[in-house]
């Protein structure tokens, strides 16, 4: 049962994600410098990357709420926004700022990273 909202806990925060950077295509283009062509060169390999890190980014947040004792949807999310804001955001923003991208890739990322994993959380401790 507990590979199950793993996956259903991935899935939910891919799908979030699909939709936020579907909505901020063109800004995200911009502030990464990839191009349109760049993007459909890279075929599906992104998307599998993508799932499959949702899979483990769920998989240990699984075993973090487990030990932690945090058993409800709220407990979940508060845990995953504090996992997103403050261990994942500020490293992709660290990452970012020396790669020297453009402070608006951060923000789109971060919130991403907070919301994605705001929704792993409270779908974990949902089912």
């Amino acid at each position: 049962m507990e590979f199950l909202n793993v996956l259903a806990a991935a899935v939910a925060a891919f799908g979030f994600g699909a939709v936020w950077y579907i909505a901020l295509s063109k800004p995200w283009l911009a502030a990464s410098g990839v191009t349109e062509a760049q993007q459909r060169a890279g075929g599906p390999m992104p998307f599998v990357i993508g799932i499959v890190a949702m899979v483990l980014v769920a998989g240990m947040m699984r075993h973090l709420l487990g030990a932690a004792g945090v058993v409800t949807p709220g407990g979940g999310a508060i845990a995953g926004l504090g996992i997103g804001a403050f261990l994942i955001t500020p490293w992709v923003a660290m990452n970012y700022a020396f790669a020297m991208r453009r402070p608006a890739l951060t923000l789109i990322d971060g919130v991403n990273s907070v919301v994605g994993c705001t929704i792993m959380g409270a779908v974990l401790n949902a089912i």
